[in-house]
């Protein structure tokens, strides 16, 4: 079978399809006849050997997939299901953990499951569990039109809080628009124009996917009580520290959000989480927005454009 492969960590433009053995699924795997993956910034940092994660080469990437069941766990064959881990995703067929294995609604596609797991329960673990949000609460979301970026907008609006989008340029401003933010403002200015639209009292969940020179910032805007996710660090700017007499003037929080870690060592935690998505999957508050689409064999060119930041939403490779 085909699959998508880092041979060396020397960065996106190297990964190439091979032919690979197909995999022999465990007592506790479903196997996988992929359709769809999703392109992801830890396939990105995997690449370059810069992720937490780092498998001996060579190695398949894929985060997220999409596609239907030939066997095993609590499905039944040809059942349609998305699926995350930590790699190994983007071939033709995956052996996937159950407990890390989703049945997908019939009315969301291929391509909009592969889209889903890593970015939408992030931002369900990043807003509910390390957020605290609460229906009425105002969440402002760096990197908006991103893929995580527009899955906290709409997992933000599904539990009820209003959404600011900061993004850097208009195109990118009408993208999580598009995805459901109620404002969005450029980045440049960005805490000056959030306390306008908020009658100068800022919002009570910032959720950072940036890091950066914002940082700062983002604490400035917070309200009373607000909480700070710290969920990574796209920007590429170095980790921004916290001068925390600043949280005990305000009454605010920073919180981590590693939701990896956390989610696959607990059994079951998962799929807690993907019931907790399915009703907004049903209503259509969330409905991830697909950006570029791209065959298996330009998955190097995929990657590349998200390196380059050209990309809008999430990106999703086609094998069949």
């Amino acid at each position: 079978m085909r699959a998508a492969r880092v041979l060396e960590t020397t960065g996106p433009a190297d990964v190439a399809v091979r032919d690979v053995p197909e995999p022999t699924p465990g007592p506790d795997d479903v196997l996988v006849e992929v359709h769809a993956v999703g392109i992801s910034f830890p396939d990105l940092l995997l690449s370059k050997g810069e992720y937490q994660l780092k498998p001996e080469v060579p190695f398949t990437l894929g985060v997220d997939f999409a596609g239907t069941v030939v066997s095993g766990g609590p499905f039944e064959p040809g059942q349609r299901v998305a699926g995350v881990n930590g790699y190994g995703g983007a071939a033709e067929l995956v052996a996937n953990p159950a407990m890390f294995t989703f049945a997908l609604p019939d009315h969301v596609s291929f391509e909009e499951g592969a889209a889903l797991p890593m970015n939408y329960l992030t931002a369900q673990f990043a807003l509910a569990e390390r957020g605290g949000l609460k229906a009425g609460e105002t969440v402002l979301v760096h990197g908006a039109a991103g893929g995580v970026g527009t899955a906290s907008i709409q997992v933000a609006k599904g539990y009820g809080a209003r959404t600011i989008a900061v993004v850097s340029t208009e195109e990118k401003a009408a993208v999580a628009r598009a995805a459901g933010a109620d404002e969005a403002v450029l980045l440049e200015g960005f805490k000056d124009a959030v306390m306008g639209l908020t009658g100068g009292q800022g919002v009570d969940v910032v959720v950072d996917v940036v890091g950066g020179s914002a940082f700062t910032d983002s604490l400035r805007c917070l309200a009373a009580q607000g909480r700070l996710l710290v969920v990574g660090f796209a920007a590429g700017q170095g980790i921004p520290e916290v001068k925390v007499n600043r949280l005990l003037l305000n009454n605010v929080d920073v919180r981590g959000v590693g939701w990896g870690a956390y989610a696959m060592m607990r059994p079951g935690y998962m799929q807690q989480q993907w019931a907790a998505l399915l009703p907004m999957l049903e209503s259509g508050v969330v409905k991830p927005p697909i950006g570029a689409t791209y065959d298996l064999d330009d998955v190097a060119r995929a990657l590349v454009d998200m390196d380059e930041r050209r990309t809008l939403g999430k990106s999703v490779l086609r094998v069949r």
